[in-house]
């Protein structure tokens, strides 16, 4: 019996080691697992985190400036002013919709508009100085502004992570598939039915976009003086290609943006490059006749379903 009593006590030491073995085992592989998961997902966080929009910046106005008449000094303050609250306004949209719509989000739903925003401020400007001065020539080129390279830079580093992001997931989700092909045959039936789904409910978007309509201008104008007849004519026209261009956009865009998209990115700009077309016939008509007053009630369009 004594002898025995080692060889029981072997078996048993061998018996706790092994489980313990087991254990520890299971807890290393474990432990492995919730490391990757946890550098996977910190890795993802810290590409978002660490990712910077940019800074929206535009030519300066008022140095291109010639002498400004005293009596249009007060409107001309005016509108620079506005031209910087909308480059401010511009980039608090910037940080405000990060992540948000496509590759040209930003060209589309904040430059764009900006742009068309400070064509009619700096028309504005030219406009006041031309009453009692020489209008100035080319202001126009100074709208377009631009973002600075470091968010472009940053959205290239964002996506580079995505990018290794994506491919770990593509990776776990091809160990999933070996060890489940059943799983993996229901998955896919499931993706072709979302994708039939997805295709349909696409269609019926476009099919709804709806149209931009606007107010008629030319019927709520007076008699046209001779001199200034191809000036409107060549407004009037603008007017229409301006709708045309904002229907058009309304259609490419379908998709993008939030709730305010349309609003913001379409119907806003729409509305500026509008006032000013209408101001330009008001002042092409004002030079030998009376100028026309409250077309500008004329700029705001709506979207129709």
């Amino acid at each position: 019996m004594s002898r025995a009593l080692p060889k029981y006590n072997k078996r048993r030491v061998a018996l706790i080691g092994g489980a313990t073995a087991l254990v520890l085992t299971g807890a290393v592989i474990a432990g492995s697992a919730l490391a990757g998961e946890t550098s996977k997902s910190g890795g993802t966080a810290n590409a978002q985190t660490l990712a910077d929009p940019g800074t929206i910046t535009c030519p300066d106005v008022a140095s291109q400036l010639p002498d400004i008449p005293a009596t249009a000094q007060a409107e001309v303050d005016r509108n620079l002013a506005l031209l910087q609250t909308q480059i401010d306004e511009a980039n608090k949209r910037l940080v405000s919709t990060v992540g948000q719509g496509g590759p040209n989000f930003v060209q589309n739903a904040i430059l764009g508009p900006l742009e068309d925003k400070r064509t009619s401020t700096i028309d504005r400007i030219a406009i006041s100085i031309g009453r009692t001065a020489e209008k100035p020539q080319g202001l126009g080129s100074l709208a377009a502004c631009a973002l600075n390279a470091g968010g472009v830079a940053d959205d290239e580093a964002g996506a580079g992570a995505g990018e290794e992001a994506g491919a770990g997931e593509e990776a776990g989700a091809g160990e999933e598939a070996e060890a489940t092909p059943s799983a993996t045959a229901s998955d896919a039936a499931e993706g072709a039915g979302e994708e039939a789904g997805d295709g349909a409910g696409e269609d019926t978007g476009d099919a709804g976009v709806g149209t931009i309509t606007c107010p008629d201008v030319a019927s709520q104008l007076p008699a046209i003086p001779a001199t200034a007849q191809a000036e409107v004519d060549r407004n009037l026209t603008l007017l229409q290609t301006q709708i045309d261009e904002a229907n058009q956009r309304l259609v490419d865009t379908v998709g993008q943006g939030g709730p305010n998209f349309v609003q913001n990115a379409i119907l806003g700009p729409l509305e500026d490059k509008r006032i000013a077309t209408v101001n330009r016939i008001a002042t092409a008509i004002g030079r030998t006749a009376e100028k026309p007053q409250g077309l500008e009630s004329l700029a705001t369009c709506t979207l129709t379903q």
